[in-house]
């Protein structure tokens, strides 16, 4: 469904509870809308209060309602079932970033004579772009230049009587006399029906693209060479979770930002809260000029981020001996992440793949892929294992097995992926007071207290970043490395640790990047390759990126609304690459 004009979201709110209550509802439903102008949350709720059926669904909107900055962003409900993409921003620019054909179309606060930039002619073809013949539109404006404007769309227009305070209202029908054109997106697969589909690998990547397939009715059968779910780089103790930032809102400033909404979306709905996770805000120090936020940072950025102010003066204290002052100046201020926080990957892991529909085979070491050649119409892929034995026939297969996907993209063909071995140190708190009271970043990043083994309080420190090295054994150099990182982010707590920080505990585990540090997300190659999808490079942002790129690669696989703009999306495509013989 798509809707121009969010409002008070009183549409969104009386389709979701429509959605509620009809016995034969749909799996899945995607409400697309835009709005120039969001208003408050308070306002939502005073609107929804004259409206009790739609209150306690207003309470919910109302919880994902904050950082609405320009561009999309996904909310979600329903366990994933019910979809919000609210683009912020002008309508006619905005559906030029979207890729999909609605089913039904609200013309809502369609007021010509108020907004005739917003309401030509253009501006309805941008709509009309969004449709499929038969796409179905409503309008309670009924004016002639509206009908006029309609028409020349494409649409099928007719009066109807409405209710008495609004008179007329128009209802019409996208049947354009001529043949729409569509723009051309060679790497856009056709839409498929789910089916069965293997996915390779457990890890963050591999249990979202498999919770993602699952929620729109694929049978998952996860794969993966390790005896349990998130046992390679997915295994870290604990992450941080910071947006990046960036002068110009960089690219990667903005997935980033799009990334943590997924994941904490995740994190409230199916992971304990202080035990699992926990939204705490990160104080990054900057220890280079380079980075910082926009100069016209609007007041919906400071859910994301902001200048460390006279509230964060006391924690910098705290945590480095130092002022604000001293410890920042104005060539590099400290930032205050209000959306930050620590998480652990594999309870996020294990929640993504408990999604109903997912099998899991562990100790499976899969060896290559075949085209299918039985007579089987589903079947696209063999799934072998080192002895040549055949796992499953399916038609879909998505590599998400980070580095180790490069080997099974095709005999022919090389993804360009780079293996980043990282070491962290971590260890029980024995003296609170020498903590920090939240996560600090920026040369390198520590986590004062997450709940560790038997729910004791542990912190943690890392992490290293070895380029080429794909060998995840502990290096003694590495734990010196990692001390004096910590000496330089936070003095105290180093002195504090410094009796014991040689018989703290150690993981490392591998990453993999691309050549440009973002995630590789798509197929491979429809015309060659057809079925043979992929998601990984994530590299050190997998708690960021996962459950973002899951929903990216199911919107592309079904020609659904994207979660984030095309321009964004199409940055990850696997298409970027063309693959080295």
């Amino acid at each position: 469904m798509l809707e121009t004009g969010f409002g008070l979201g009183l549409n969104f709110l009386a389709t979701w509870r429509a959605w509620k209550i009809d016995p034969q509802r749909p799996k899945l439903i995607h409400f697309v809308s835009t709005e120039a102008c969001p208003v408050s949350a308070e306002n939502l709720m005073h609107e929804a209060a004259q409206h009790p059926d739609l209150l306690p669904l207003a309470i919910q909107l109302c919880g994902q309602w904050q950082g609405l900055l320009p561009g999309f962003h996904r909310l979600v409900f329903e366990s994933g079932n019910v979809l919000l993409t609210l683009g912020v921003g002008d309508a006619k620019a905005l559906l030029k970033e979207q890729s999909f054909e609605a089913d039904s179309v609200y013309l809502n606060d369609f007021n010509p004579p108020h907004n005739p930039n917003l309401w030509d002619t253009h501006a309805l073809k941008a709509v009309a772009r969004c449709c499929r013949r038969g796409t179905r539109l409503v309008c309670l404006t009924a004016l002639s230049s509206t009908v006029e404007s309609l028409s020349q769309a494409g649409f099928e227009v007719t009066r109807t009587p409405g209710l008495a305070a609004h008179g007329e209202y128009l209802q019409a029908r996208f049947n354009p006399f001529w043949k729409p054109k569509k723009a051309t997106e060679p790497h856009k697969p056709k839409s498929r029906l789910a089916n069965r589909c293997v996915v390779i690998g457990a890890g963050l990547a591999g249990a979202a693209c498999a919770a993602s397939l699952a929620r729109r009715g694929w049978q998952v059968t996860v794969l993966d060479a390790l005896e349990s779910a998130a046992g390679g780089a997915s295994a870290l103790p604990a992450g941080m979770l910071a947006p990046h930032t960036s002068p110009d809102d960089s690219l990667l400033s903005r997935l980033t930002r799009n990334g943590l909404r997924a994941t904490w979306q995740v994190a409230n709905t199916q992971l304990s809260a202080n035990v699992d996770w926990q939204a705490s805000g990160v104080l990054q120090r900057k220890f280079v000029a380079s980075g910082g936020l926009p100069n016209h940072w609007p007041p919906a950025g400071e859910h994301w981020s902001r200048l460390a102010g006279p509230g964060e003066n006391n924690l910098l204290q705290a945590a480095t001996g130092l002022t604000l002052r001293q410890a920042t100046s104005e060539v590099n201020p400290a930032l205050w992440h209000a959306s930050g926080g620590w998480i652990k990957p594999k309870r996020l892991v294990e929640a993504l793949l408990k999604t109903s529909g997912i099998r899991q085979h562990y100790g499976v070491k899969v060896s290559r892929l075949q085209r299918a050649t039985t007579s089987n119409p589903d079947a696209l892929w063999q799934v072998l294992d080192t002895h040549g034995e055949c796992l499953a026939e399916v038609e879909l297969v998505v590599l998400a097995a980070g580095f180790e996907s490069a080997g099974l993209a095709n005999t022919r063909l090389q993804l360009p992926l780079q293996p980043i071995r990282g070491q962290v140190a971590w260890g029980l708190v024995t003296d609170a007071q020498a903590m920090p009271p939240v996560p600090v970043n920026g040369h390198g990043s520590f986590i004062p207290a997450f709940s560790g083994k038997d729910n004791k309080n542990s912190w943690l420190m890392g992490a290293t970043f070895e380029r080429d090295n794909n060998n995840p054994d502990i290096k003694v150099k590495d734990r010196r490395d990692i001390y004096a990182r910590l000496q330089q982010l936070l003095p105290q707590t180093a002195e504090a640790l410094k009796g014991s920080f040689d018989e703290s505990q150690a993981w490392a585990g591998i990453r993999c990047v691309s050549p440009d540090r973002l995630p590789i997300i798509g197929p491979l190659d429809e015309a060659t390759l057809p079925g043979l999808w992929v998601c990984t490079a994530l590299g050190a942002r997998g708690l960021s990126f996962a459950v973002l790129c899951g929903e990216l690669l199911a919107a592309w696989l079904h020609a659904e609304p994207l979660p984030i703009e095309k321009r964004l999306a199409q940055s990850l495509l696997a298409s970027r690459y063309r693959y080295f013989e």
